[in-house]
């Protein structure tokens, strides 16, 4: 018979690491006597961080005695029950017997098992071992949460009594084993979105995976994707005005090799060679059809831009630039959906690209066009695309013109005078059931998601594509920096250069640094992570050009073409999508 053997509890609190605050629940210490379990945690309990921990799936966290000795025995260290920042300390239910929708008997309380712990880098904070949370993946020996069926107390002694077996016999250790581990069995994963107790988070995950291309697929999809290693010459042919403001450059291969087939969406990184050091580099959505002859980008001037302002005014036919093949996520899926291709500016680059697609292939699928310019002198590719919709048989067009309508100028109906507001969007009334594809600035994306959500279309159809840096994730960190990317402080690095093409900046390497990661978080550039122990792939990031060596190495490998810097070096230069 399993046995609760300890209740534990701790209220967050202010702890200091490497140089920051962390706000964290994981600090518990035993209780002794009778306590309340509610439907979010126990009595005197609370958790720091609710984005990653606590909420009704993840109410109740449980580790094993058994567990304890064992990492007692590894870390060669006397463990106190709590340290693992769990809530019941129990006798009995291993990891890999219990399992997803398991529910359990505690004292007057039922609990059902919903989810493995997470792994999180404050375990390791906790323990003093800045590796535990792989450590606890690669020994299968996560623990587990607990949902809160029925309230009610419970105190160490109370005997633990199952009350009814989960579906699919999936226990909490192939569950953590099947997120985390490389070469998740297919049927497993089908056996675990089957349990209705698996948690929305995980189950959302396991979703995802699913959708993925086979290994060899994937790899084959990367090489195809990246189309070459690091940089690679392209000639330009043609530079063609769009607008005052915006200039298409045309490429071609300097040694007459066939480019891969960029995917609608995707981009080019361009490093511009003819000036100080380091050179820059900046991305640019490719505008073409894919499968043309040759790339096009269309880049728009920006006022104290160095690449912007280089291909406005010294770049011309016939030179020869630095650019590293296409990339991205933000493409054009295939389906039979109706699509909205939303843009302002001249995040137009993208969406044309998915409109040429449509076009090519005589697409039956309805599409809307909605885009947002100054005027008409600012207004980039508007025969073009006007042209491209007219060639599908059920497309829609909606001009927004956000500028002071001209004296005397004809107006036409099909553009409106102002700004695309969720007002104007609901007016429209897009099909809910659309996918949507967004790109412009910032808050223009941020608004015109919200206004899909808000007409109905689905949070998880709506996609966008961001150049600028990515929302940072930094867990439980108080007070994250929103200084603007900087040299890192003290003396310069001599190692090789680590470039950070969304943020703009390029820093030598410093062995000081236990990781590409800590390298990026001492410029401010802003970065996502979690675990920092490679296991987790929420650091992962898209690499242009370089190679890395891995310590520790990750529990299952990136993709091609992306690294995770929270575990990396690098043994090369470095060019970062971040």
């Amino acid at each position: 018979m399993a046995t609760l053997v300890s209740v534990n509890v701790g209220k967050p609190r202010d702890v200091d690491w490497q140089g920051r605050t962390v706000h964290t629940g994981a600090w518990k210490e035993p209780v002794a006597g009778r306590r309340m379990v509610r439907r979010l945690n126990v009595d005197g309990d609370g958790q720091g961080d609710l984005a990653g921990h606590g909420g009704e799936q993840r109410a109740v966290l449980v580790y094993q005695t058994a567990s304890y000795r064992y990492w007692e025995e590894h870390l060669k260290r006397d463990l106190e029950f709590g340290d693992f920042g769990e809530n019941f300390t129990v006798d009995g239910l291993p990891d890999d017997e219990v399992c997803i929708g398991d529910r359990y008997r505690i004292g007057e309380a039922e609990f059902e098992v919903t989810q493995p712990r997470v792994t999180c880098y404050r375990v390791g904070l906790r323990l003093g071992e800045p590796k535990m949370a792989a450590l606890l993946v690669a020994h299968h020996r996560p623990g587990f949460y607990l949902r809160v069926i029925a309230e009610g107390h419970v105190k160490e002694g109370d005997e633990i009594v199952r009350t009814r077996t989960g579906p699919g016999a999936l226990s909490v250790a192939d569950t953590d084993a099947l997120l985390y581990l490389p070469d998740p069995d297919p049927d497993r994963l089908r056996t675990a979105l089957a349990v209705p107790a698996l948690s929305p988070g995980w189950r959302q995950s396991f979703r995802e995976m699913t959708e993925r291309k086979p290994p060899e697929a994937a790899a084959e999809a990367g090489a195809a994707d990246t189309g070459w290693p690091g940089f690679k010459a392209l000639r330009v042919t043609r530079m063609v005005p769009e607008t005052p403001g915006v200039c298409s450059v045309h490429l071609a291969p300097a040694d007459g090799t066939a480019l891969p087939v960029a995917r609608a969406g995707q981009y080019l990184s361009v490093r511009i060679t003819d000036g100080p050091a380091p050179p820059p580099v900046r991305s640019y959505s490719l505008s073409s059809a894919p499968g043309a002859d040759g790339y096009r980008i269309s880049v728009k001037r920006e006022p104290h831009g160095r690449v912007s302002g280089y291909v406005h005014t010294a770049l011309k036919p016939g030179a020869v630039i630095d650019i590293a093949g296409p990339r991205g996520d933000f493409v054009l899926a295939d389906g039979t959906e109706p699509v909205l291709l939303i843009s302002a500016g001249i995040g137009v680059t993208p969406v044309l690209a998915m409109l040429h697609q449509l076009a090519a292939a005589h697409s039956t699928r309805q599409v809307w066009w909605i885009h947002t310019a100054r005027d008409r002198a600012q207004h980039a590719f508007a025969e073009e695309a006007h042209a491209l919709l007219a060639a599908l048989p059920d497309a829609r067009e909606h001009t927004f013109y956000t500028g002071p309508a001209l004296a005397g100028a004809p107006h036409d109906p099909a553009v409106v005078l102002g700004r695309l507001t969720a007002q104007a969007l609901s007016a429209l009334t897009v099909p809910t059931g659309a996918d949507a594809y967004v790109c412009g600035p910032d808050a223009f994306m941020t608004d015109i998601r919200a206004a899909l959500e808000g007409a109905g279309v689905s949070p998880e159809r709506v996609h966008s594509e961001l150049f600028g840096a990515r929302e940072r994730i930094t867990p439980g960190i108080a007070g994250a920096s929103d200084a603007r990317p900087h040299q890192p402080p003290g003396a310069p690095g001599t190692g090789p250069l680590i470039t950070f093409t969304r943020s703009g900046l390029a820093t030598p390497w410093s062995p000081g640094y236990g990781s590409v990661l800590e390298l990026a978080e001492a410029c401010d550039v802003p970065t996502r992570w979690s675990c920092r122990t490679g296991v987790c792939h929420t650091c992962v990031t898209p690499l242009i050009a370089g190679d890395v060596a891995y310590d520790p190495a990750p529990l299952e490998p990136p993709e091609p073409g992306s690294v995770l810097i929270c575990c990396s070096r690098p043994a090369t230069d470095m060019f970062l999508d971040l």
